[in-house]
């Protein structure tokens, strides 16, 4: 995040800020990777470097590879770009051909079951990597692609649900696996998806994702009488298992925020910028600290906050720059569409 900041804003390209990222990233260099030479990466690591917990997923390896791609960015320094593929190309033989590398064991009477974050956090990667290099979009496009296919099979019911959960052949599953929806997650790859459908030029599909993935889980997702978007819901209007259903939580928030301005940005449909509006509002109102900054991670159903912490196990400094970011480059590049506009009315 801080060579993110550092590489599209004049006000963070300080050198301390660049420093303390390059300084994170020996330290992940270092000791991130478990039992080197094999792939995993830490999710908790001690102050000196111990591990001191795997998860039996993709996402921390996902991380790590963002952030030796934006280290090389900003250095120059093949090592970190070297690094970021390497791990790129060990989670896609995880997610595609290999499994076992994870740790996680099949047991008979789990059920299959193909969850939307995989392949969402893979297209987001694809954008990533490939932003400044062309070869790597040339040998990710497939994989993209299949990505983007593979969020897509989560639209349901004949159009009417984002279910977090299908079948690996795109079908409903049965339960409370298979009605489980997180609106967040649906709106976060919706983003992912315009921009895919963006970078292709695509409209059928830029089209089909604004439909479904940004209007559907905000209709449905939307608490009518508190505000703010639920946790989880399930398809069926039934009880969710989750015991934190009806909490309102900073990323999905953070996310919406970007998928609306982002479909405003690309379409100029006026609906998806009031949307992006009624979030924002929401969120600076109800997430952000007045006294000391930063936001609060989670509020109860009424908006109130429920725990006072500002980072956590989950909470780290991603989401909220991120989306400050983004909303920023993107509300100024439409400044600039509108200056000349209003200049030559004048």
């Amino acid at each position: 995040m801080y060579c993110h900041l550092y590489r599209k804003f004049e006000r963070f390209r300080r050198p301390e800020l660049l420093d303390s990222a390059k300084a994170g990233g020996e330290f992940l260099l270092r000791y991130a990777r478990v039992a080197p030479p094999e792939k995993k990466c830490a999710f908790v690591l001690t102050r000196d470097g111990r591990p001191v917990k795997v998860q039996r997923t993709i996402f921390s390896e996902c991380f790590y590879t963002m952030a030796m791609n934006e280290l090389w960015r900003v250095t120059g320094e093949a090592r970190y770009q070297s690094e970021a593929v390497e791990m790129m190309d060990q989670i896609v033989r995880w997610v595609r051909e290999d499994p076992s590398g994870l740790g996680r064991p099949q047991l008979p009477g789990a059920l299959a079951s193909a969850s939307m974050a995989v392949p969402m956090m893979l297209l987001n990667l694809v954008e990533q990597l490939g932003e400044s290099d062309e070869d790597l979009v040339g040998n990710y496009a497939e994989l993209g692609d299949w990505c983007a296919q593979r969020i897509l099979q989560h639209v349901q019911r004949d159009g009417q649900a984002v279910l977090e959960n299908v079948s690996e052949d795109g079908k409903e599953l049965s339960g409370c696996l298979g009605r489980h929806q997180n609106p967040g997650h649906a709106l976060e790859a919706g983003w992912f998806l315009l921009r895919h459908a963006i970078r292709k030029g695509d409209p059928e599909l830029r089209a089909h994702v604004v439909d479904k993935f940004l209007l559907l889980p905000f209709r449905s997702g939307w608490d009518p009488d508190h505000g703010g978007l639920f946790y989880f819901q399930d398809a069926d209007g039934l009880c969710p298992t989750q015991l934190e259903w009806a909490m309102k939580l900073w990323w999905p928030h953070s996310e919406a925020m970007i998928a609306f301005l982002m479909g405003y940005s690309d379409s100029g449909d006026p609906t998806l910028l009031r949307l992006f509006y009624q979030v924002a509002e929401y969120t600076f109102r109800q997430f952000r600290d007045p006294e000391y900054g930063e936001w609060f991670g989670y509020l109860n159903r009424e908006g109130t906050v429920a725990l006072t912490i500002k980072g956590g196990p989950f909470k780290g400094c991603f989401h909220v720059p991120r989306c400050l970011a983004m909303c920023e480059e993107m509300l100024g590049a439409l400044l600039n569409r509108l200056v000349p506009v209003q200049a030559a009315g004048t």
